[in-house]
């Protein structure tokens, strides 16, 4: 019995409840239990933030804990400096319609490709000057460049040059010249031979990269203008009309040329010959760089004696842009003599009263009326006639006016 009194004695809490002090032991549960949950919540929110990993080393395993990483903020838009030395420039409109340098490293594919954009809105955004584009189609260098640049002397803003010599010229222009660095990414080019066609898309498409211009004349090294620029000039920005000869010509050199394969596209009743120097507006310009249709029709089935340069621009114009050419040439060249070329004008045939017969020597319809001046341009004059050429031009046609 005394046993069990001690037993008892030993754990009074089991009756605490039934005593005298049993409020005053209730109280203090209560205040213990408070205590504790609020040590708990307290522990939870430091603990939160803490990782736990499970160590094992040596086959004894430990605890550790370590402070979570917060998660990164998000990134930062903000543009990084310039490098040292670089001052950033903003791209405008005016930077984004500048021509590429002119020797790029576009394949003919990619140039026709992009030349080809045009915009659908016909106003432009800016004050533009429009030009004209001269594109030579050379040999090697232009070997009549001094009477050139006699020409262009004091109207630049309102021309572009642009020249395609034979790959294999490796001559350069001196600095200062109109005609340095001018020269055009170029392929070789065989007479009467149809790349004759892509070297003359090549120019086209070259400078149709340049928004300004708006007219474009093919000339060769042995051409020659006939008038000062600014006639020049306002006698294209104010044609209503391209310049491509075209006319139906019977005969081997004519019609018998055709070749039966090109049917149906071509027919024999389409087919058109006209003098391959040409000039046309930029809208046309467009149409001749983006065919893909009869152009390839040439390439495939006009070879031989076909002579591509002679018939794929006055049959495609025909054909698809009739009304939109005055079917003649502004290029002078005289074939009395017959034969494959005109005759070629050397030094003792260049004469003041020669180029005067060639400026006003015949007769033609500009702008829906009569005018005798039909020719803005003349060939063929060999590198031998440059002295005398020099000595009679710029008086006759006024140059640097």
């Amino acid at each position: 019995m005394m046993k069990d009194q001690k037993l008892t004695s030993g754990f009074p809490s089991l009756k605490f409840f039934n005593g005298p002090l049993q409020y005053v032991n209730l109280l203090a549960f209560l205040l213990f239990f408070a205590f504790g949950l609020t040590a708990g919540v307290f522990l939870s929110l430091q603990f939160k933030n803490v990782t736990f990993n499970l160590l094992v080393n040596d086959g004894q395993i430990s605890l550790s804990s370590s402070p979570s990483r917060p998660s990164p903020p998000p990134p930062v838009t903000t543009a990084l400096p310039p490098p040292p030395g670089k001052v950033m420039k903003h791209k405008g409109l005016a930077d984004l319609l500048e021509p590429p340098d002119i020797m790029h490293d576009m394949n003919d594919e990619e140039l026709l490709w992009k030349a080809s954009m045009t915009p659908k809105i016909q106003e432009f955004p800016f004050k533009r000057v429009p030009k004209v584009a001269f594109m030579f189609l050379t040999r090697g260098p232009v070997s009549l460049a001094p009477l050139w640049e006699k020409f262009f002397k004091g109207h630049k803003g309102l021309y572009s040059i642009y020249v395609h010599p034979n790959p294999s010229y490796n001559g350069s222009e001196p600095e200062g010249s109109v005609f340095h660095g001018r020269r055009i990414p170029s392929k070789e080019v065989q007479w009467g031979n149809v790349n004759m066609i892509e070297a003359e898309r090549r120019l086209l498409a070259n400078a149709l990269l340049d928004v300004s211009n708006q007219r474009f004349v093919l000339v060769s090294e042995a051409c020659i203008p006939l008038f000062n620029f600014s006639i020049v000039y306002n006698y294209l920005m104010n044609s209503t009309l391209s310049h491509v000869e075209v006319y139906d010509q019977a005969g081997p050199v004519g019609r018998g040329r055709y070749s039966r394969q090109m049917q149906p596209l071509i027919k024999i009743e389409d087919w058109r010959k006209g003098s391959q120097w040409f000039e046309m507006d930029r809208d046309l310009a467009l149409e001749v760089i983006s065919d893909k249709t009869y152009f390839p029709a040439f390439q495939h089935y006009c070879k031989g004696s076909c002579y591509a340069d002679e018939h794929y621009l006055p049959t495609f114009v025909n054909m698809k842009f009739g009304k939109k050419t005055s079917k003649r040439t502004l290029t002078h060249a005289d074939w009395s003599k017959g034969g494959p070329h005109p005759m070629s004008f050397y030094r003792d045939r260049v004469t003041a009263e020669l180029l005067e017969k060639m400026r006003s020597g015949s007769n033609c319809v500009h702008n829906g009326s009569k005018n005798d001046t039909c020719h803005l341009f003349a060939r063929k004059f060999p590198p031998q006639s440059l002295d005398r050429l020099v000595r009679f031009a710029p008086k006759l046609m006024h140059f640097n006016q």
